[in-house]
């Protein structure tokens, strides 16, 4: 039966209890919903751009490469079928970063060694954050102006590496800038807002997200020269788990020396800073969901999402390292899926259907040779598209985060430190300046009024990112 036509307004969406967990299943616990289904199929694309990084990186051929995409993509299901309501990703702003690292050991055996047990150590520190409820204090723990700092350095982050000298913006100029204007004016423009609530076209257009527009860049990057037309094959795509077991993981390999783990924990340190970042940020996207859709109660615990993205980074360290790491956010896709959770129960029932049915869409389009190959030419403008909205939602949610004109400042170097030296610098440079600045209200900090509050006073926080 399905369960969540009977859920009453207002009312959590139906579940089974699972330890911390709160297993939810399509069509019983939650709608299917056809556009983000859709999405995903050609969304697919952003995941298989992680083929070419692989490759750069640990000279990865496209087959095994791809083994490692599929097995990424069937644990991102896990975050919405066990109760978390976000649209899982990686952790995008730190994959420079650990490619910085990685690069340090010489190519072959020593670099999935050391790839594997940064992964391998990352995945246990969040797994231990969130079994000990110790991720929800930490949330409570950072100061406004650090949280603001580290949102808005990932958002800016995101854009430098589109168009740095050598950048994908270089390789695809207009296309990209044809994809990414028209994908601004459909998701964040007030006049196209005002369109999609005449209907009609404009209302199916609006409930497509950015689907339309990958489909646009297949045909625009040929036209302009700055990709081959694609060569649509047939039938489905074929992994080779073989290969990627035997070369890239612990059982061709073997577990990295007790040295190899010792040496990963400073970019461990680094990446969670910004992985800390994507958490805050889906609080904050989720609470301004909820103070929109007052029928729906969205529960969403950091703990729980600390187990999940925690237990996928341990389990792929060991089954298929990832260069791109499982994050708990990607963030410009669940901003598509709010931005129609926004119009309403008739428009997506929950935000569960809407982040579930996206991830089923995705594993779908990495499974069937046509979607993979209709995409291929365009990978690079699909992961720009991903990067530039993150810059874009970041950079807004992160200001946001923010109390005051003294927090903006903060928040304003903290990012420049973070976009030019890392996060390894940017989080103790944050913190001392709000010692310096804010004294003994260093995790109250201040509030000025200049920051409009998403919820109540300018003043009333509790410290945990919900305003």
């Amino acid at each position: 039966m399905s369960s969540w036509r009977q859920r009453p307004d207002g009312a959590e969406s139906p579940y089974l209890p699972f330890g911390p967990f709160k297993l939810r299943l399509p069509f019983v616990h939650y709608r299917f919903e056809l556009p983000d289904f859709l999405q995903g199929l050609l969304m697919c694309a952003v995941d298989l751009a992680a083929i070419p990084l692989m490759a750069e990186l640990l000279g990865m051929p496209f087959e095994a490469a791809l083994a490692i995409v599929i097995l990424n993509g069937l644990l991102y299901l896990t975050h919405h079928l066990l109760g978390d309501p976000v649209v899982p990703g990686w952790i995008t702003p730190a994959i420079p970063l650990l490619m910085a690292y990685v690069e340090q050991f010489p190519e072959g055996e020593a670099r999935v060694h050391a790839l594997i047990a940064f992964q391998m150590m990352l995945g246990l520190f969040a797994i231990v954050l969130g079994r000990f409820g110790w991720a929800a204090r930490v949330v409570r723990l950072v100061p406004p102006a650090l949280k603001a700092g580290i949102i808005m350095g990932a958002g800016v982050a995101a854009v430098v590496v589109v168009f740095e000298s050598g950048g994908r913006f270089e390789q695809f100029p207009f296309t990209i800038s044809i994809a990414i204007g028209l994908a601004f004016y459909l998701l964040f423009s007030g006049h196209f807002a005002a369109l999609k609530t005449r209907g009609g076209v404009w209302g199916m257009i609006g409930t497509l997200g950015i689907f339309p527009i990958i489909a646009l860049a297949v045909v625009i990057a040929p036209l302009f020269g700055e990709a081959p037309w694609p060569d649509i094959r047939w039938g489905f795509s074929q992994p080779d788990f073989a290969l990627m077991w035997a070369e890239y993981t612990v059982f061709g390999v073997g577990l990295p020396s007790a040295m190899m783990f010792v040496t990963a924990l400073p970019t461990v340190a680094a990446a969670y800073i910004v992985l800390f970042g994507d958490v805050l940020q889906s609080k904050a996207l989720l609470d301004e969901a909820d103070g929109v859709r007052s029928d729906e109660k969205i529960d969403y615990d950091p703990d729980r999402a600390h187990l999940l993205f925690g237990g996928r980074n341990l389990g792929m360290s060991v089954f298929g390292p990832d260069v791109t790491m499982c994050g708990p956010l990607w963030s410009a896709m669940h901003v598509v899926v709010i931005e129609r959770y926004k119009q309403g129960r008739a428009a997506m029932d929950s935000i569960f259907g809407g982040s579930g049915s996206f991830r089923w869409g995705t594993n779908t389009g990495l499974l069937l040779l046509p979607i993979v190959s209709l995409v291929e030419p365009v990978l690079a403008v699909a992961l720009a598209l991903t990067l530039l909205i993150q810059g874009y939602v970041s950079v807004r949610i992160g200001i946001m985060e923010a109390r005051s004109q003294r927090d903006l400042g903060i928040a304003g170097v903290v990012a420049g430190v973070l976009v030019t030296k890392g996060a390894a610098w940017a989080f103790p440079v944050g913190v001392a300046l709000c010692l310096l600045i804010h004294g003994r209200r260093f995790l109250q900090g201040e509030g000025d009024g200049t920051i409009a509050r998403r919820r109540g006073d300018a003043g009333d926080d509790d410290g945990s990112g919900r305003a």
